[in-house]
């Protein structure tokens, strides 16, 4: 979710409040889609970055490897649903280990493709701030979405490494247990109806098969005449 929100955000570069101040623009904003502007007027515009062959390298690799990253961990948190202890789809334990160890790698895969833009990116903004040959009014320093590319990298990175060495151990035990679904309520009634109804024939049985003189249950005068 960071990720995707860092990806979307225009502010991963703003511009320095450095020498003199611009009376026509308050803060100027790039983004890996787009670039804004926010006047002193109190009007925002931005504008889209249609052309990519004419945009520099480490922001091509930054849209590029920003996307990559939201599709890895995309698949691995459907991975990860699958590895869970806690639902009854992905097959036994063998089957769900092995998603939850995919799913961490995924995560970890995502946490680099974050890490390196947002790397690379403040690099490039710090090294053409400190350039004394650029105007102190095209200087920016790293925006929020950059500080928020570092935070997901850092999460992603964890919940990999949790997800890895939490099921990379060897397990004893029945590794190919499939979890049942409950029986269902009908089918529960018709078994206790059936076990009923075998009690009472076999009572029945038992009652019948006994001799005339068991089935006496009290005296009787004609035993005395």
């Amino acid at each position: 979710m960071g990720a995707m929100v860092a990806t979307l955000l225009p502010n991963w570069k703003v511009s320095a409040d450095v020498g003199s101040n611009i009376i026509t623009a308050i803060s100027q904003m790039q983004g890996l889609w787009m670039d804004c502007t926010w006047y002193s007027t109190g009007m925002f515009s931005c504008t889209l970055k249609y052309s990519v062959l004419s945009l520099p390298a480490y922001l091509q690799t930054a849209r590029t490897t920003m996307v990559l990253c939201c599709v890895l961990a995309a698949m691995g948190l459907c991975l990860a649903s699958l590895g869970l202890k806690c639902t009854r789809w992905g097959g036994g334990r063998r089957s769900k280990r092995h998603a939850a160890i995919a799913s961490g790698g995924c995560f970890v895969a995502a946490g680099f493709l974050c890490l390196v833009p947002a790397s690379w990116f403040t690099n490039e903004v710090i090294t053409n701030f400190m350039d004394s040959s650029v105007p102190e009014s095209n200087k920016f320093e790293p925006g929020g979405a950059v500080y928020v590319a570092f935070v997901s990298a850092g999460f992603l990175f964890v919940g990999g490494s949790i997800f890895c060495m939490s099921c990379s151990g060897k397990r004893h035990g029945p590794q190919d247990l499939v979890l049942l679904p409950p029986p269902d309520k009908l089918l529960l009634q018709q078994q206790q109806q059936q076990l009923l109804q075998q009690q009472q024939q076999e009572l029945q049985h038992q009652y019948c098969s006994l001799s005339p003189l068991d089935n006496k249950t009290g005296y009787s005068l004609q035993d005395y005449v």
